[in-house]
């Protein structure tokens, strides 16, 4: 079952995408990941880039933060973050976004983010493109903000950035987070 484990929503059961196509963030690593990030949370701006259920940007408004974009690129996750937002009533502070994750991450937006949040499918170095693709349009981050990587350990391999660097990792069992900020000068 997912749910939201803490804040305004706690409790509240979100739907998951039909079929095997996505992989859920399990309530251990949810609850780590926001242990971690602690208050910095409140007033934050979130992308969940590839956001499956929409369970990150979700669970990242119920503690505070003030907005989330939740983008993927099929038509079925997409469906299911609609019928979460709405069931949890916060439409208002969320945008969904249909496309291309890489397309997106090479485009302008007119919006800048504390936590952009790159969990893709499994296995096919999509984190790595991902974080290449983010690298060359830094300005989508903060410069206090942290980009956040969940990936499975065996996918792990270090990545010469020139705007980023690499400060944190934790194993949760299967799920390993790698911690990015933008580099300082």
């Amino acid at each position: 079952m997912l749910r939201v484990i803490a804040g305004s929503l706690k409790g509240r059961r979100l739907k998951t995408v039909p079929g095997d196509t996505t992989r859920p963030i399990t309530d251990r690593v949810k609850e780590s990941l926001f242990d971690i990030l602690g208050n910095d949370v409140v007033d934050s701006t979130w992308w969940d880039v590839f956001s499956g259920t929409g369970a990150i940007g979700i669970e990242a408004i119920s503690r505070g933060a003030r907005f989330a974009t939740l983008s993927d690129l099929n038509r079925l996750p997409i469906e299911t973050i609609q019928v979460n937002v709405e069931s949890c009533g916060i439409s208002s502070k969320v945008q969904i976004i249909k496309a291309d994750a890489f397309h997106l991450l090479t485009r302008t937006h007119d919006k800048t983010y504390d936590f952009i949040y790159i969990a893709p499918p499994q296995y096919l170095n999509m984190w790595e493109k991902a974080m290449v693709s983010l690298d060359r349009n830094p300005e989508l981050l903060k410069l206090s903000g942290d980009a956040i990587v969940q990936i499975h350990p065996v996918e792990y391999k270090e990545l010469q950035l020139q705007n980023f660097e690499e400060y944190d990792q934790r194993k949760y069992g299967s799920t390993l987070l790698i911690f990015y900020k933008p580099k300082e000068g």
